[in-house]
């Protein structure tokens, strides 16, 4: 419970931060003012946002929270491979969406809690306790977050962003901004989960020649070989334990991240 507190807490703190950290400097000061929602021009500080403003702004930044837990977690690997082993099996819509998200969601909970625990004790913490300012917290809060992506991503996908962006060849991974490490993370991330439904697909695409093959052989060629072939797919994947094989393969592709 603790593990999850602290996902969605770090999460909530990286998107916060991410609108927070560009402000322009005459928002450094909310809460001014009568009105619920109001600007105040000020004669030498500048202009002023009201408390509500800055709220409607952090509101609009936890929109993106989604999004960040897709393109900067284990969350796109897990569950698209768990689409490739549901069109494998063709067992239509079983499981359903529901249960494969939040299978790929609980996952990605697991393999991410020790990164997201440091997120929260090096940054969150500190920042809801005054301590720390909005920038420093989302540059300690990422930093976690950039190693695991680092970590899982190929230096081709790497060099090739780093081109189409025309940058510098960076001395090491802190000199990479974190809007080129996303996509390169991203494309790693899209290789390697293709990959795994490959090598996913080979056992059942046997399956269904074999079937397929015997049916001709036999002259029955109008009953469809899914209706044969799907009890074998289903029997050969239980009989192997299939999905303890799925998950331990998943979260060990992800070893390094710890």
């Amino acid at each position: 419970m603790n593990t999850l507190r602290h996902s969605i807490l770090s999460l909530a703190l990286l998107a916060l931060t991410w609108s927070v950290a560009p402000a322009p400097a005459w928002a450094e000061e909310l809460g001014s003012g009568d009105a619920p929602f109001e600007i105040k021009i000020g004669e030498e500080k500048g202009p002023r946002v009201s408390a509500t403003l800055g709220m409607l702004a952090g509101m609009t930044a936890l929109a993106f929270i989604p999004a960040l837990l897709i393109m900067t977690t284990s969350f796109a690997r897990i569950i698209i491979v768990l689409g490739f082993l549901r069109h494998a099996l063709s067992t239509q819509q079983t499981p359903p969406n529901v249960i494969l998200i939040g299978m790929s969601l609980f996952l990605t909970l697991f393999i991410m809690g020790p990164i997201f625990n440091r997120m929260h004790k090096n940054a969150l913490s500190p920042y809801l306790k005054g301590e720390m300012a909005p920038e420093e917290a989302m540059n300690r809060g990422l930093k976690p977050l950039r190693e695991f992506m680092g970590q899982q991503t190929r230096k081709k996908d790497l060099a090739l962003m780093l081109e189409l962006s025309n940058a510098k060849p960076p001395r090491d991974l802190e000199d990479v901004p974190t809007t080129t490490l996303i996509p390169a993370f991203m494309l790693s991330e899209l290789r390697t989960a293709f990959q795994m439904g490959f090598l996913i697909f080979l056992p059942f695409l046997v399956i269904d020649l074999v079937v397929a093959a015997v049916l001709m052989s036999l002259g029955m060629v109008m009953l469809p070989p899914s209706m044969i072939s799907l009890p074998l797919k289903l029997l050969l994947f239980v009989m192997a334990d299939g999905w303890y094989l799925i998950v331990r393969s998943l979260v060990a592709s992800f070893a390094a991240a710890g």
